[in-house]
């Protein structure tokens, strides 16, 4: 099995149990074994402004599937939740990303490992600080680049909802969304 992270996000509904939902369908997935969860930071929208705030996790799991499978999967997650596309960088039901896996470097049209964006955004760096802050991406450490992004980039807010991550917490095992 192989360690690899994932980033969850979103910001339509209710957010919590579309985090719960998303992390137990996630553990029902054949060849993927959840491992540490980051608490829930809320982070002001990317790319597209006018929108709702964001909820968003990252997830170390275990994995024997490859880069292609493990992005069907994600997409899968999203389906059945209910993930309608309507623009890129768009509100969302949810969103379930591949970020990193150990010693894949990997660039399709669809997938790239390391994801392409991942050091410009705070949303995916504070949380998965907490969970992987020594794995090193361009030559520094995730922790370093979250510290870096918070003292440079102050305009892209992020912090840690504790409300938010007992909920998902408890809604685990339970998570049914409408």
């Amino acid at each position: 099995m192989t360690e690899a992270y994932l980033g969850l996000g979103t910001n339509l509904g209710d957010r919590e149990a579309y985090l719960a939902r998303a992390l137990d369908l996630l553990a029902e997935t054949e060849g993927v074994k959840i491992g540490k969860i980051s608490r829930v930071y809320r982070s002001a929208p990317w790319g597209i402004t006018d929108q709702p705030e964001f909820l968003n996790i990252c997830v170390q799991i275990s994995t024997w599937l490859n880069p292609e499978e493990l992005l069907r999967a994600c997409k899968q997650v999203e389906m059945l939740i209910g993930r309608t596309r309507t623009e890129r960088w768009g509100p969302r039901e949810i969103d379930v990303d591949v970020l990193l896996i150990d010693g894949v470097d990997f660039d399709t049209p669809n997938l790239t490992i390391p994801h392409r964006r991942l050091v410009e955004r705070r949303f995916v760096l504070e949380p998965l600080s907490e969970i992987a802050p020594d794995w090193v991406i361009d030559g520094m450490a995730v922790v370093d680049l979250a510290r870096y992004l918070r003292a440079d980039v102050p305009d892209q807010m992020c912090e840690p909802d504790e409300k938010a991550t007992q909920r998902v917490s408890q809604l685990r095992g339970s998570a049914v969304v409408e």
